[in-house]
């Protein structure tokens, strides 16, 4: 069994059905690129592993723990962080209170002190409120408090959006160290660059299944599946 082992999951909203009997595997240490146009379901997947979609049917297992449906605290629990799309920092927080907050009760290799060496704007930033960040240093902000709980999966959606190469070029650097420690991450993204730099395989997405996986080499070196699925070369 695969450390992330994902079967048969459905689910979506109130307006219908958006996943339809996703099959995904990923290893401890892994980086998975998922790619896809807009609206084929990859948001939904990255809500419905963290449990704020409620899956239908399927299965989620996580080193052979059963999540499809639990919670989000108690997936959360298990070892699976969620760095959203859009960031959803608290903005009458300040940057010190969200770290706090995420590390509270927690322990592991992650701390406090570990994340500012790693992230050293937020520690300029501690006593900023995190409305008042830049976009850059709220997506910072969103990684670290998913570090902070110690996490062995950790989902990405679309952490490059909107913002400048060096912050970007960050995210890398983050990704890169959760590889090193044996943490598997899923990274959802439009920046073929950083999912390429990034991830040992991708995955495409099309109206609500993975429809294509290969080495992330692979990919690159056949840019008429790429054009054909993506639309682009």
């Amino acid at each position: 069994m695969s450390f992330l082992e994902v079967r048969g999951l459905v689910s979506g909203y109130d307006r219908g059905v958006v996943l339809h009997g996703v099959d995904l595997d990923l290893a401890a240490g892994a980086v998975l690129g998922l790619l896809g146009r807009n609206g084929v379901g990859k948001s939904t997947l990255v809500m419905t592993l963290a449990g704020l979609v409620s899956p239908s049917a399927g299965s989620v297992h996580l080193d052979g723990r059963e999540l499809a449906g639990l919670r989000p605290d108690r997936i959360a629990r298990a070892g699976v962080a969620l760095v959203p799309q859009g960031r959803r920092v608290w903005a009458t927080l300040t940057v010190a209170e969200h770290l706090a907050l995420a590390s509270r009760g927690r322990g592991g290799t992650w701390t406090v002190d570990g994340v500012l060496d790693l992230l050293p704007r937020l520690g300029e930033r501690r006593r900023h409120l995190a409305g008042r960040l830049s976009g850059g240093e709220q997506q910072m902000l969103a990684v670290a408090r998913a570090l902070l709980t110690n996490p062995r999966l950790v989902l990405l959606d679309e952490p490059s959006e909107g913002l400048a190469p060096a912050i970007v070029d960050k995210i890398a650097e983050v990704v890169g160290t959760l590889r090193a420690e044996g943490v598997a991450v899923l990274l959802v993204e439009q920046d073929l660059h950083l999912a390429f730099a990034v991830a040992d395989e991708i995955a495409v997405m099309e109206k609500g299944t993975v429809v294509h996986r290969v080495p992330t080499p692979d990919f690159r070196r056949d840019p008429d599946t790429a054009y054909r699925l993506l639309g682009v070369a």
